[in-house]
């Protein structure tokens, strides 16, 4: 097995020695992981996933050293008793905490439930005027239109047929100006 003569390869490129510093504080050391991180930064980064909650272990299905009813108990089997009976404590301690948990959450997703529905209550009674206000303004403009058609077109007709009726509204119209510049209340009296 004669290998046939290859191609040189090229000079790999050596590494730099990195000198050995010791972190003399939490923010020297967090300086030097970021260092190393950015030295390579096409290299990637692990992001550790969030751990599961804590849970303790489930009840044992099948006991198998059940101390009997006739003979008296050993010293060794006080331990095990107590070590029984701080887990079966601190099951119960964690299934009352996931109990009150589910149940804030509960409250909590009510609560939010009930603002909504308040925030949407809320939201369509000023849709709702706002809508009023509008159909008012068209309202009033469709007005004003017609009272300028009406004054231009009938008025045109009323000054052919007789000047009697003009006299009369225009003396009601300055009663009606005279009475609109008096006071509504009198000081002093």
């Amino acid at each position: 097995n004669m290998a046939a003569p290859s191609a040189p390869r090229p000079p790999r490129p050596r590494k730099e020695p990195q000198p050995l510093v010791i972190p003399r504080s939490a923010a020297e050391e967090q300086r030097l992981r970021l260092e190393r991180l950015m030295r390579n930064p096409e290299k990637t980064v692990p992001i550790p996933e969030k751990l599961n909650e804590w849970a303790p272990r489930p009840p044992p299905e099948f006991v198998r050293d059940v101390m009997g009813s006739s003979a008296g108990a050993g010293s060794g089997e006080f331990h095990v008793y107590r070590h029984l009976r701080r887990r079966e404590y601190q099951r119960q301690d964690f299934m009352d905490a996931m109990a009150e948990k589910q149940r804030l959450d509960e409250e909590f997703q009510k609560k939010l439930e009930r603002n909504k529905m308040i925030a949407e209550e809320q939201t369509a009674k000023r849709r709702r005027k706002r809508q009023k206000l509008k159909e008012k303004k068209l309202q009033a403009k469709k007005n004003k239109l017609e009272q300028k058609k009406q004054e231009k077109e009938p008025g045109q007709s009323q000054e052919q047929d007789s000047s009697e009726d003009d006299d009369e509204d225009s003396k009601e119209e300055e009663e009606k100006e005279d009475n609109a510049e008096e006071p509504s209340f009198v000081m002093g009296r």
